[in-house]
């Protein structure tokens, strides 16, 4: 079986579509009753062009699931949770090796996973306080700031990171303008936040 890059078209001679009362070539694949796994590839359904589109069209992924189970597979750490059997402490045999078990001398794979769920347990505090807006939120987060914050130390970290960035603070190194200008919009968008008044 051969997919087309392009057009998710694969070469299945014989295969017909399985569209009710349909008799083109059943060339392009939808999810079927399970998904792939580790135990394996999931099944699929095939259909024609036509009823593919169509049923795409109705796709839903989170059938069937809880308002709780919608908001962890959106997470940005969805899956991290989960433990491959690989990686898993009972592994036995001549399994793959666990994390654990691999050298990371810079800690690249620990700082960006903490990186991850700080992103996300600021995001979720954020949300939480319901003062602020999804802007406003990323505004903090540039600064580096929590909800906990009035005018003064808005101020104070604006003023710290300006001076951190500004070219003339560094020698006339212009490598920091970029994130000096998201400095300057992020406190340009909270000094007028309503959460601060």
């Amino acid at each position: 079986m051969r997919g087309d890059r392009f057009h998710g078209r694969f070469d299945t001679k014989g295969r017909q579509c399985q569209a009710p009362d349909c008799d083109e070539a059943g060339e392009f694949r939808a999810p079927g009753s399970h998904g792939s796994s580790f135990d394996g590839p999931g099944q699929y359904r095939w259909f024609c062009l036509d009823h593919v589109r169509e049923f795409n069209s109705g796709y839903d992924w989170f059938e069937g699931m809880s308002e709780e189970e919608i908001l962890a597979a959106q997470s940005p750490v969805a899956g991290w949770g989960n433990t491959a059997r690989a990686f898993r402490a009972d592994a036995v045999g001549d399994a793959m090796p666990r994390w654990a078990d691999f050298e990371d001398p810079l800690e690249a794979i620990n700082a960006r996973a903490a990186g991850i769920k700080s992103r996300a347990r600021h995001g979720a505090e954020v949300a939480m306080d319901g003062r602020f807006t999804m802007d406003e939120a990323k505004a903090l987060q540039v600064l580096g700031l929590s909800v906990e914050l009035d005018r003064q130390k808005l101020r104070r970290r604006y003023t710290e990171l300006v001076r951190r960035y500004h070219p003339d603070r560094n020698g006339g190194d212009r490598s920091h303008e970029t994130r000096l200008g998201r400095v300057v919009e992020a406190y340009q968008l909270l000094r007028k936040s309503r959460a601060l008044s």
